[in-house]
């Protein structure tokens, strides 16, 4: 499919760093320190616009509080989530929820329903996060990304398909804690979009959903989704 200016760059796990065609840099669920996927040079940025965090599990929130600290980032994510940030030191919150849309660095965003658990790991102890969700990202181009963050499979993502019609899924496949190539190749007949990223695998053994497993799910569908299998690092456009 056509980006139309926007780039993206997968840097393992659930973690993609987008550009807008304005400039715009955007850090959907911040781990790099420590995820074993993300590239040595691809661990540190010139500058991160925002954040968007979909749920409170440290895989996908790692490094969310020290970016935000050195970049003067916005996280965007559930109240919860936001509120622990805040009080971690995180100058620049912008909290919502599920069904919510707002606009942050020129960029509409709209936060969906996912299927998982959350909870936050602070001093040894599970801090309540708010619920998981996923995240509807529509640019200035029209083009619409959907981030579904840690989920399974769900009914409701037909909802999604009808009231914001995403261009191009990001949808985990690593089986396990998330769905796997057989419930996203469903997903994808729900959500009918141009292009689908799989995500959330090949990041440690015990995730052993692969995209070529994805890609034959899809076949044995029918569907005609491009799939794009991305290595850590890789960037498209």
């Amino acid at each position: 499919m056509k980006l139309n200016g926007i780039k993206i760059t997968w840097l393992g796990h659930a973690t993609f760093l987008v550009e807008s065609p304005g400039g715009k840099k955007i850090l959907l669920d911040p781990w790099v320190m420590n995820n074993p996927s993300t590239p040595a040079n691809k661990k540190s940025f010139d500058k991160i616009d925002v954040m968007l965090c979909s749920h409170g599990h440290g895989d996908h929130i790692g490094d969310a509080v020290e970016l935000a600290k050195k970049h003067d980032s916005k996280i965007v994510g559930i109240y919860e989530l936001c509120s622990w940030m805040q009080k971690k030191g995180v100058k620049q919150i912008a909290p919502m929820n599920k069904g919510g849309t707002q606009k942050v660095a020129d960029i509409n965003v709209t936060m969906v329903h996912a299927h998982h658990s959350g909870a936050i790991e602070d001093g040894g102890q599970a801090v309540y996060g708010g619920d998981p969700c996923g995240f509807v990202l529509e640019f200035e181009n029209g083009i619409r990304i959907y981030h579904a963050g840690d989920t399974n499979v769900f009914g409701d993502m037909a909802i999604i398909r009808e009231l914001y019609q995403p261009d191009l899924a990001m949808l985990p496949i690593g089986d396990l804690f998330t769905m796997g190539p057989r419930e996203a190749a469903y997903a994808c007949g729900l959500l009918k979009p141009q292009a689908v990223i799989p995500m959330h695998w090949g990041t440690f053994p015990m995730l052993t959903g692969t995209p070529d497993e994805f890609g034959r799910q899809l076949k044995e569908r029918g569907l005609t989704v491009e799939l794009i299998a991305m290595k850590p690092g890789e960037t498209i456009s």
